[in-house]
């Protein structure tokens, strides 16, 4: 089990227990690492900076106790903003429509790097329409990074964004 995944078990239950969803983490950077987690709340006007404050103090308790990191780290708690980080097939699943960009493990369709519109989620695979609506399935462990490419235009607008 990798140490993001051992974090994240660890994590999503506090999380949720002090009133927040858990949307995901990263651990950036082997030398002087960054934590971040991301929360959000199912409330209108979503998370406050009391609500980070409050989640940073018991995560950083927990993991002081528990001192699953071996070097020096910095931890960030924070929304996850209008381009919302994707962290599994289902966050996928429900942003269906929205157009993303990827960052991949392995090339697909000889790509590492790609923007396109979620088309649908089946199981462990994403599928991607993409320049002139070319159709990609791509399983999810290929999926290095993922987030939402905000539509500003309908932001400006006050369409806002789907959750």
């Amino acid at each position: 089990m990798s140490l993001e995944q051992r974090l994240s078990d660890m994590i999503q239950p506090l999380v949720e227990d002090l009133g927040c969803d858990f949307v995901g983490l990263e651990l950036s950077g082997p030398r002087h690492a960054l934590l971040r987690i991301y929360i959000d709340r199912d409330i209108e006007g979503g998370v406050t900076l009391s609500d980070c404050e409050k989640v940073s103090r018991e995560v950083a308790a927990l993991l002081d106790v528990e001192d699953p990191i071996q070097s020096s780290y910095r931890l960030e708690v924070s929304s996850p903003g209008v381009d919302r980080p994707l962290f599994s097939p289902e966050q996928y699943a429900s942003h269906c429509g929205e157009v993303v960009k990827l960052a991949l493990h392995v090339p697909v369709a000889e790509r590492r790097r790609l923007q396109g519109t979620v088309e649908s989620v089946d199981g462990d695979t994403i599928v991607i329409l993409y320049e002139n609506d070319q159709r990609l399935e791509i399983p999810f462990s290929s999926i290095a990074r993922g987030r939402i490419v905000p539509d500003y235009d309908a932001l400006l607008r006050g369409q806002g964004l789907k959750n």
